[in-house]
């Protein structure tokens, strides 16, 4: 009986439309959530046919389109790739995706359909391609502007190589800091002046194929300099501990798959994130913009010291009240000897050094890690790959 008045008041209180018809097409129930999509009261739908809700030029194959159900019913969905509209009661039409399942009571055949109203979906695919129209039309526009902030880039770089070079009393390590901002800036700026003066030449000819692809380098080369600003940023920080905790409760595997589909892109050719959770327990007391940090910045490495058409493993187990985390890759792996300086400031491995980074990343995330309580650890071995685990 509990069972019959769940499942009543999921049919009456679901925000989607649900409607029980008979084989030929009569409407046996209507949920709430229906009546008001299509614009009609409660009750008033009951015993008409559904193609009182169908477009006129689509209700007579409608008929058809049901015999052939009723001879192979099968759960299907419609709309996803097809313009499918609904008919309101004033003749609005608008679109819609129905899932239909067919089932049998007391020997007699009914199907179940469920009803979204896509409306905003259609209107946000509809904006979203106008804006990739006036994107690529700002293209040209924009070019002179990167030639600016790029000019603008050049002359801070100066200002702050000059900056620090007057600077007497510098130690160690921030000799080292500058040995590596110079460097780590040199190749991104490089990249993005040869590339506009490509965009330029490629303008005159018309090639927007070209001209797209050296965009596209610019917005890599730019987005390491953030990267790299964003590593001593948060370094300052935590050497001022000027870090402010957040703790709250929230689902770590929801977060984590949220985050892994932000990352995908960022995935070099042929190469696999995949993710799997173990245990019950998904609710962690952390602070999340700490975490979001600590895992891109792991998952980050896991990408770029990995070939094309690998997989990176991202595994997630609850168990004894504790959350832990491994990622695993399939990379160039850490030496024995690196694996001493793993953590330390500005450390680059020797097999690392042709690949982009400012050695600032591990060191980061492990003051972070230490932050949050918790323990950071990993297994290495050169050309097998590396397994960072972190557990709270």
């Amino acid at each position: 009986m509990l069972i019959n008045q769940d499942l009543d008041a999921l049919f009456t209180h679901s925000t989607e439309g649900i409607i029980i018809a008979d084989k030929d097409g009569h409407m046996m129930r209507i949920n709430p959530a229906a009546c008001k999509m299509f614009g009609y009261e409660n009750k008033e739908l009951e015993g008409q046919k559904v193609e009182i809700l169908i477009p006129r030029k689509a209700a007579k194959s409608h008929e058809k389109h049901r015999e052939s159900f009723n001879k192979s019913p099968h759960s299907r969905s419609m709309g996803q790739n097809l313009n499918l509209n609904g008919l309101k009661k004033d003749g609005t039409e608008f679109p819609v995706e129905i899932s239909l399942s067919p089932f049998e009571s007391d020997g007699k055949k009914f199907v179940i359909a469920f009803i979204i109203d896509i409306t905003l979906r259609k209107l946000a695919q509809v904006q979203l391609q106008n804006y990739s129209i006036e994107l690529e039309k700002q293209v040209e526009k924009r070019t002179q502007i990167m030639k600016e902030a790029i000019k603008e880039l050049e002359k801070t770089k100066d200002e702050l190589k000059n900056a620090l070079g007057k600077e007497k009393e510098l130690n160690e390590l921030k000799s080292r800091f500058v040995s590596m901002a110079s460097h780590e800036f040199r190749t991104p700026l490089a990249t993005i002046l040869s590339s506009l003066s490509l965009i330029s030449k490629y303008s005159e000819s018309g090639d927007k194929e070209k001209q797209t692809k050296h965009v596209g380098r610019i917005k890599n080369s730019v987005n390491h300099l953030t990267d790299i600003l964003n590593d001593m940023l948060s370094l300052s920080k935590l050497e001022e501990g000027a870090v402010n905790l957040s703790f709250e409760y929230f689902n770590a595997k929801e977060f984590i798959e949220g985050l892994l589909l932000e990352m995908n892109p960022l995935a070099k050719t042929g190469q696999l994130l995949v993710y799997t959770h173990e245990g019950e327990k998904v609710e962690v007391n952390l602070d999340k913009k700490v975490m979001r940090h600590i895992l891109f910045n792991l998952i980050s490495n896991a990408i770029k010291f990995s070939p094309e058409n690998k997989k990176i493993e991202i595994k997630s187990i609850a168990k004894n009240n504790k959350f832990e985390i491994q990622i695993r890759d399939q990379g160039i792996g850490i030496s024995k000897e690196d694996q001493k300086h793993l953590f330390e400031r500005f450390f680059r491995g020797q097999n690392a050094a042709n690949i982009q980074g400012t050695g600032l990343g591990l060191n980061i995330v492990a003051k972070y890690v230490e932050l949050l309580n918790g323990i950071i650890e990993y297994e290495s071995q050169l050309e097998q790959g590396t397994t960072f685990k972190i557990t709270f």
